[in-house]
């Protein structure tokens, strides 16, 4: 049986070689992956002990180019942050304390960007890239490949013209090189404080395009849709299933008083509700997308400022995948 604290870069290889999404690191259990949405066991790999785990995280957190991550697990007992392996690709990890041990679950990203292609999306999403303003949201549950659809979007738009596009991700996954856009990526906890924090400033930064990978409270909400309704385009993502759900999530982050002012600003600025899950493939192994798209418009707008509407939301979702 092999140990982890020797082996963690051949559990990671054999990972990517089975082509799982996600490797999970649990005392007193051996590693896990993920493969097409199963958990499996790994063979060849001794139970975990508390070192084992302990071990891994030190060995990633040591390859940060400064301790900020690791003085947030010591704070706060849990971290995310990127791990590169020289090879394989990227890992979000995503480290915490339970039962006085360290677990870790790595989601593999592998090098390079994905394209709309790539991802199997309808081709219609590389519209939405085009758009010069307003708000697209990229929703679907974890693990449905949500951050791919941004990273996609933005390399997409990397293809021109030339816009600013600036990026506020926890932590930064997909790394994008300036083609004809200037892109600039901000990872919160090492270059922000919080998406907050990011977001109150982000239209100093002259702008065209912000994507933000978590849309959580009515801060980041706000700031979101102004920017929306104020001439940028702006890509975020949502942990939700439709479109109807979506937007009601959206709005109830505010208090009451502000609810009708936020829908006001949503039905204005809305350019598509993408919602995304996966499902095996029918002609082998692996997943594919299904892809729902509900498009800003006079129905649309309708639906959002009337919640009597709210309904009328599904039925204006296409399925285009």
């Amino acid at each position: 049986m092999a140990a982890l604290s020797t082996d963690l870069d051949a559990l990671l290889r054999l990972a990517a070689a089975r082509g799982a999404s996600d490797v999970h690191l649990k005392v007193p259990s051996a590693p896990l992956v993920r493969v097409d949405g199963r958990l499996e066991r790994v063979d060849g790999f001794a139970r975990l002990a508390p070192v084992d785990t302990e071990a891994a995280l030190a060995h990633m957190l040591a390859a940060m180019p400064h301790s900020a991550k690791h003085q947030e697990f010591d704070r706060r007992g849990e971290v995310d942050f990127a791990y590169a392996h020289p090879g394989l690709g990227r890992f979000r990890v995503n480290a915490f304390r339970q039962r006085g041990s360290v677990s870790v679950v790595l989601r593999l990203v592998r090098f390079g960007v994905p394209t709309i292609e790539d991802l199997g999306l309808p081709p219609e999403l590389a519209d939405l890239a085009g758009a010069g303003d307003g708000l697209v949201l990229v929703c679907g549950p974890a693990g449905s490949g949500v951050t791919s659809t941004l990273a996609a979007l933005v390399d997409r738009i990397n293809d021109g013209p030339p816009r600013s596009v600036i990026t506020v991700e926890d932590p930064i996954e997909i790394l994008h090189s300036d083609r004809e856009c200037a892109i600039n990526q901000r990872e919160v906890g090492l270059d922000t404080g919080s998406f907050g924090e990011a977001l109150a400033r982000v239209l100093r930064h002259d702008p065209d395009v912000v994507m933000v990978g978590e849309l959580a409270d009515a801060e980041t909400v706000q700031i979101a849709l102004n920017a929306a309704d104020h001439g940028v385009l702006v890509l975020a993502a949502m942990p939700t299933g439709d479109a109807r759900e979506t937007v009601e999530r959206l709005v109830s982050v505010f208090p009451l008083h502000r609810q009708g002012q936020a829908r006001t600003v949503l039905a204005s600025c809305l350019r598509a509700i993408v919602c995304q899950r996966l499902v095996p493939r029918e002609d082998g192994p692996g997943r594919r997308p299904v892809v729902e798209v509900l498009r800003g418009g006079p129905q649309a707008r309708r639906a959002i400022l009337n919640p009597e509407d709210a309904a009328l939301l599904a039925e204006l979702a296409t399925v285009a995948a």
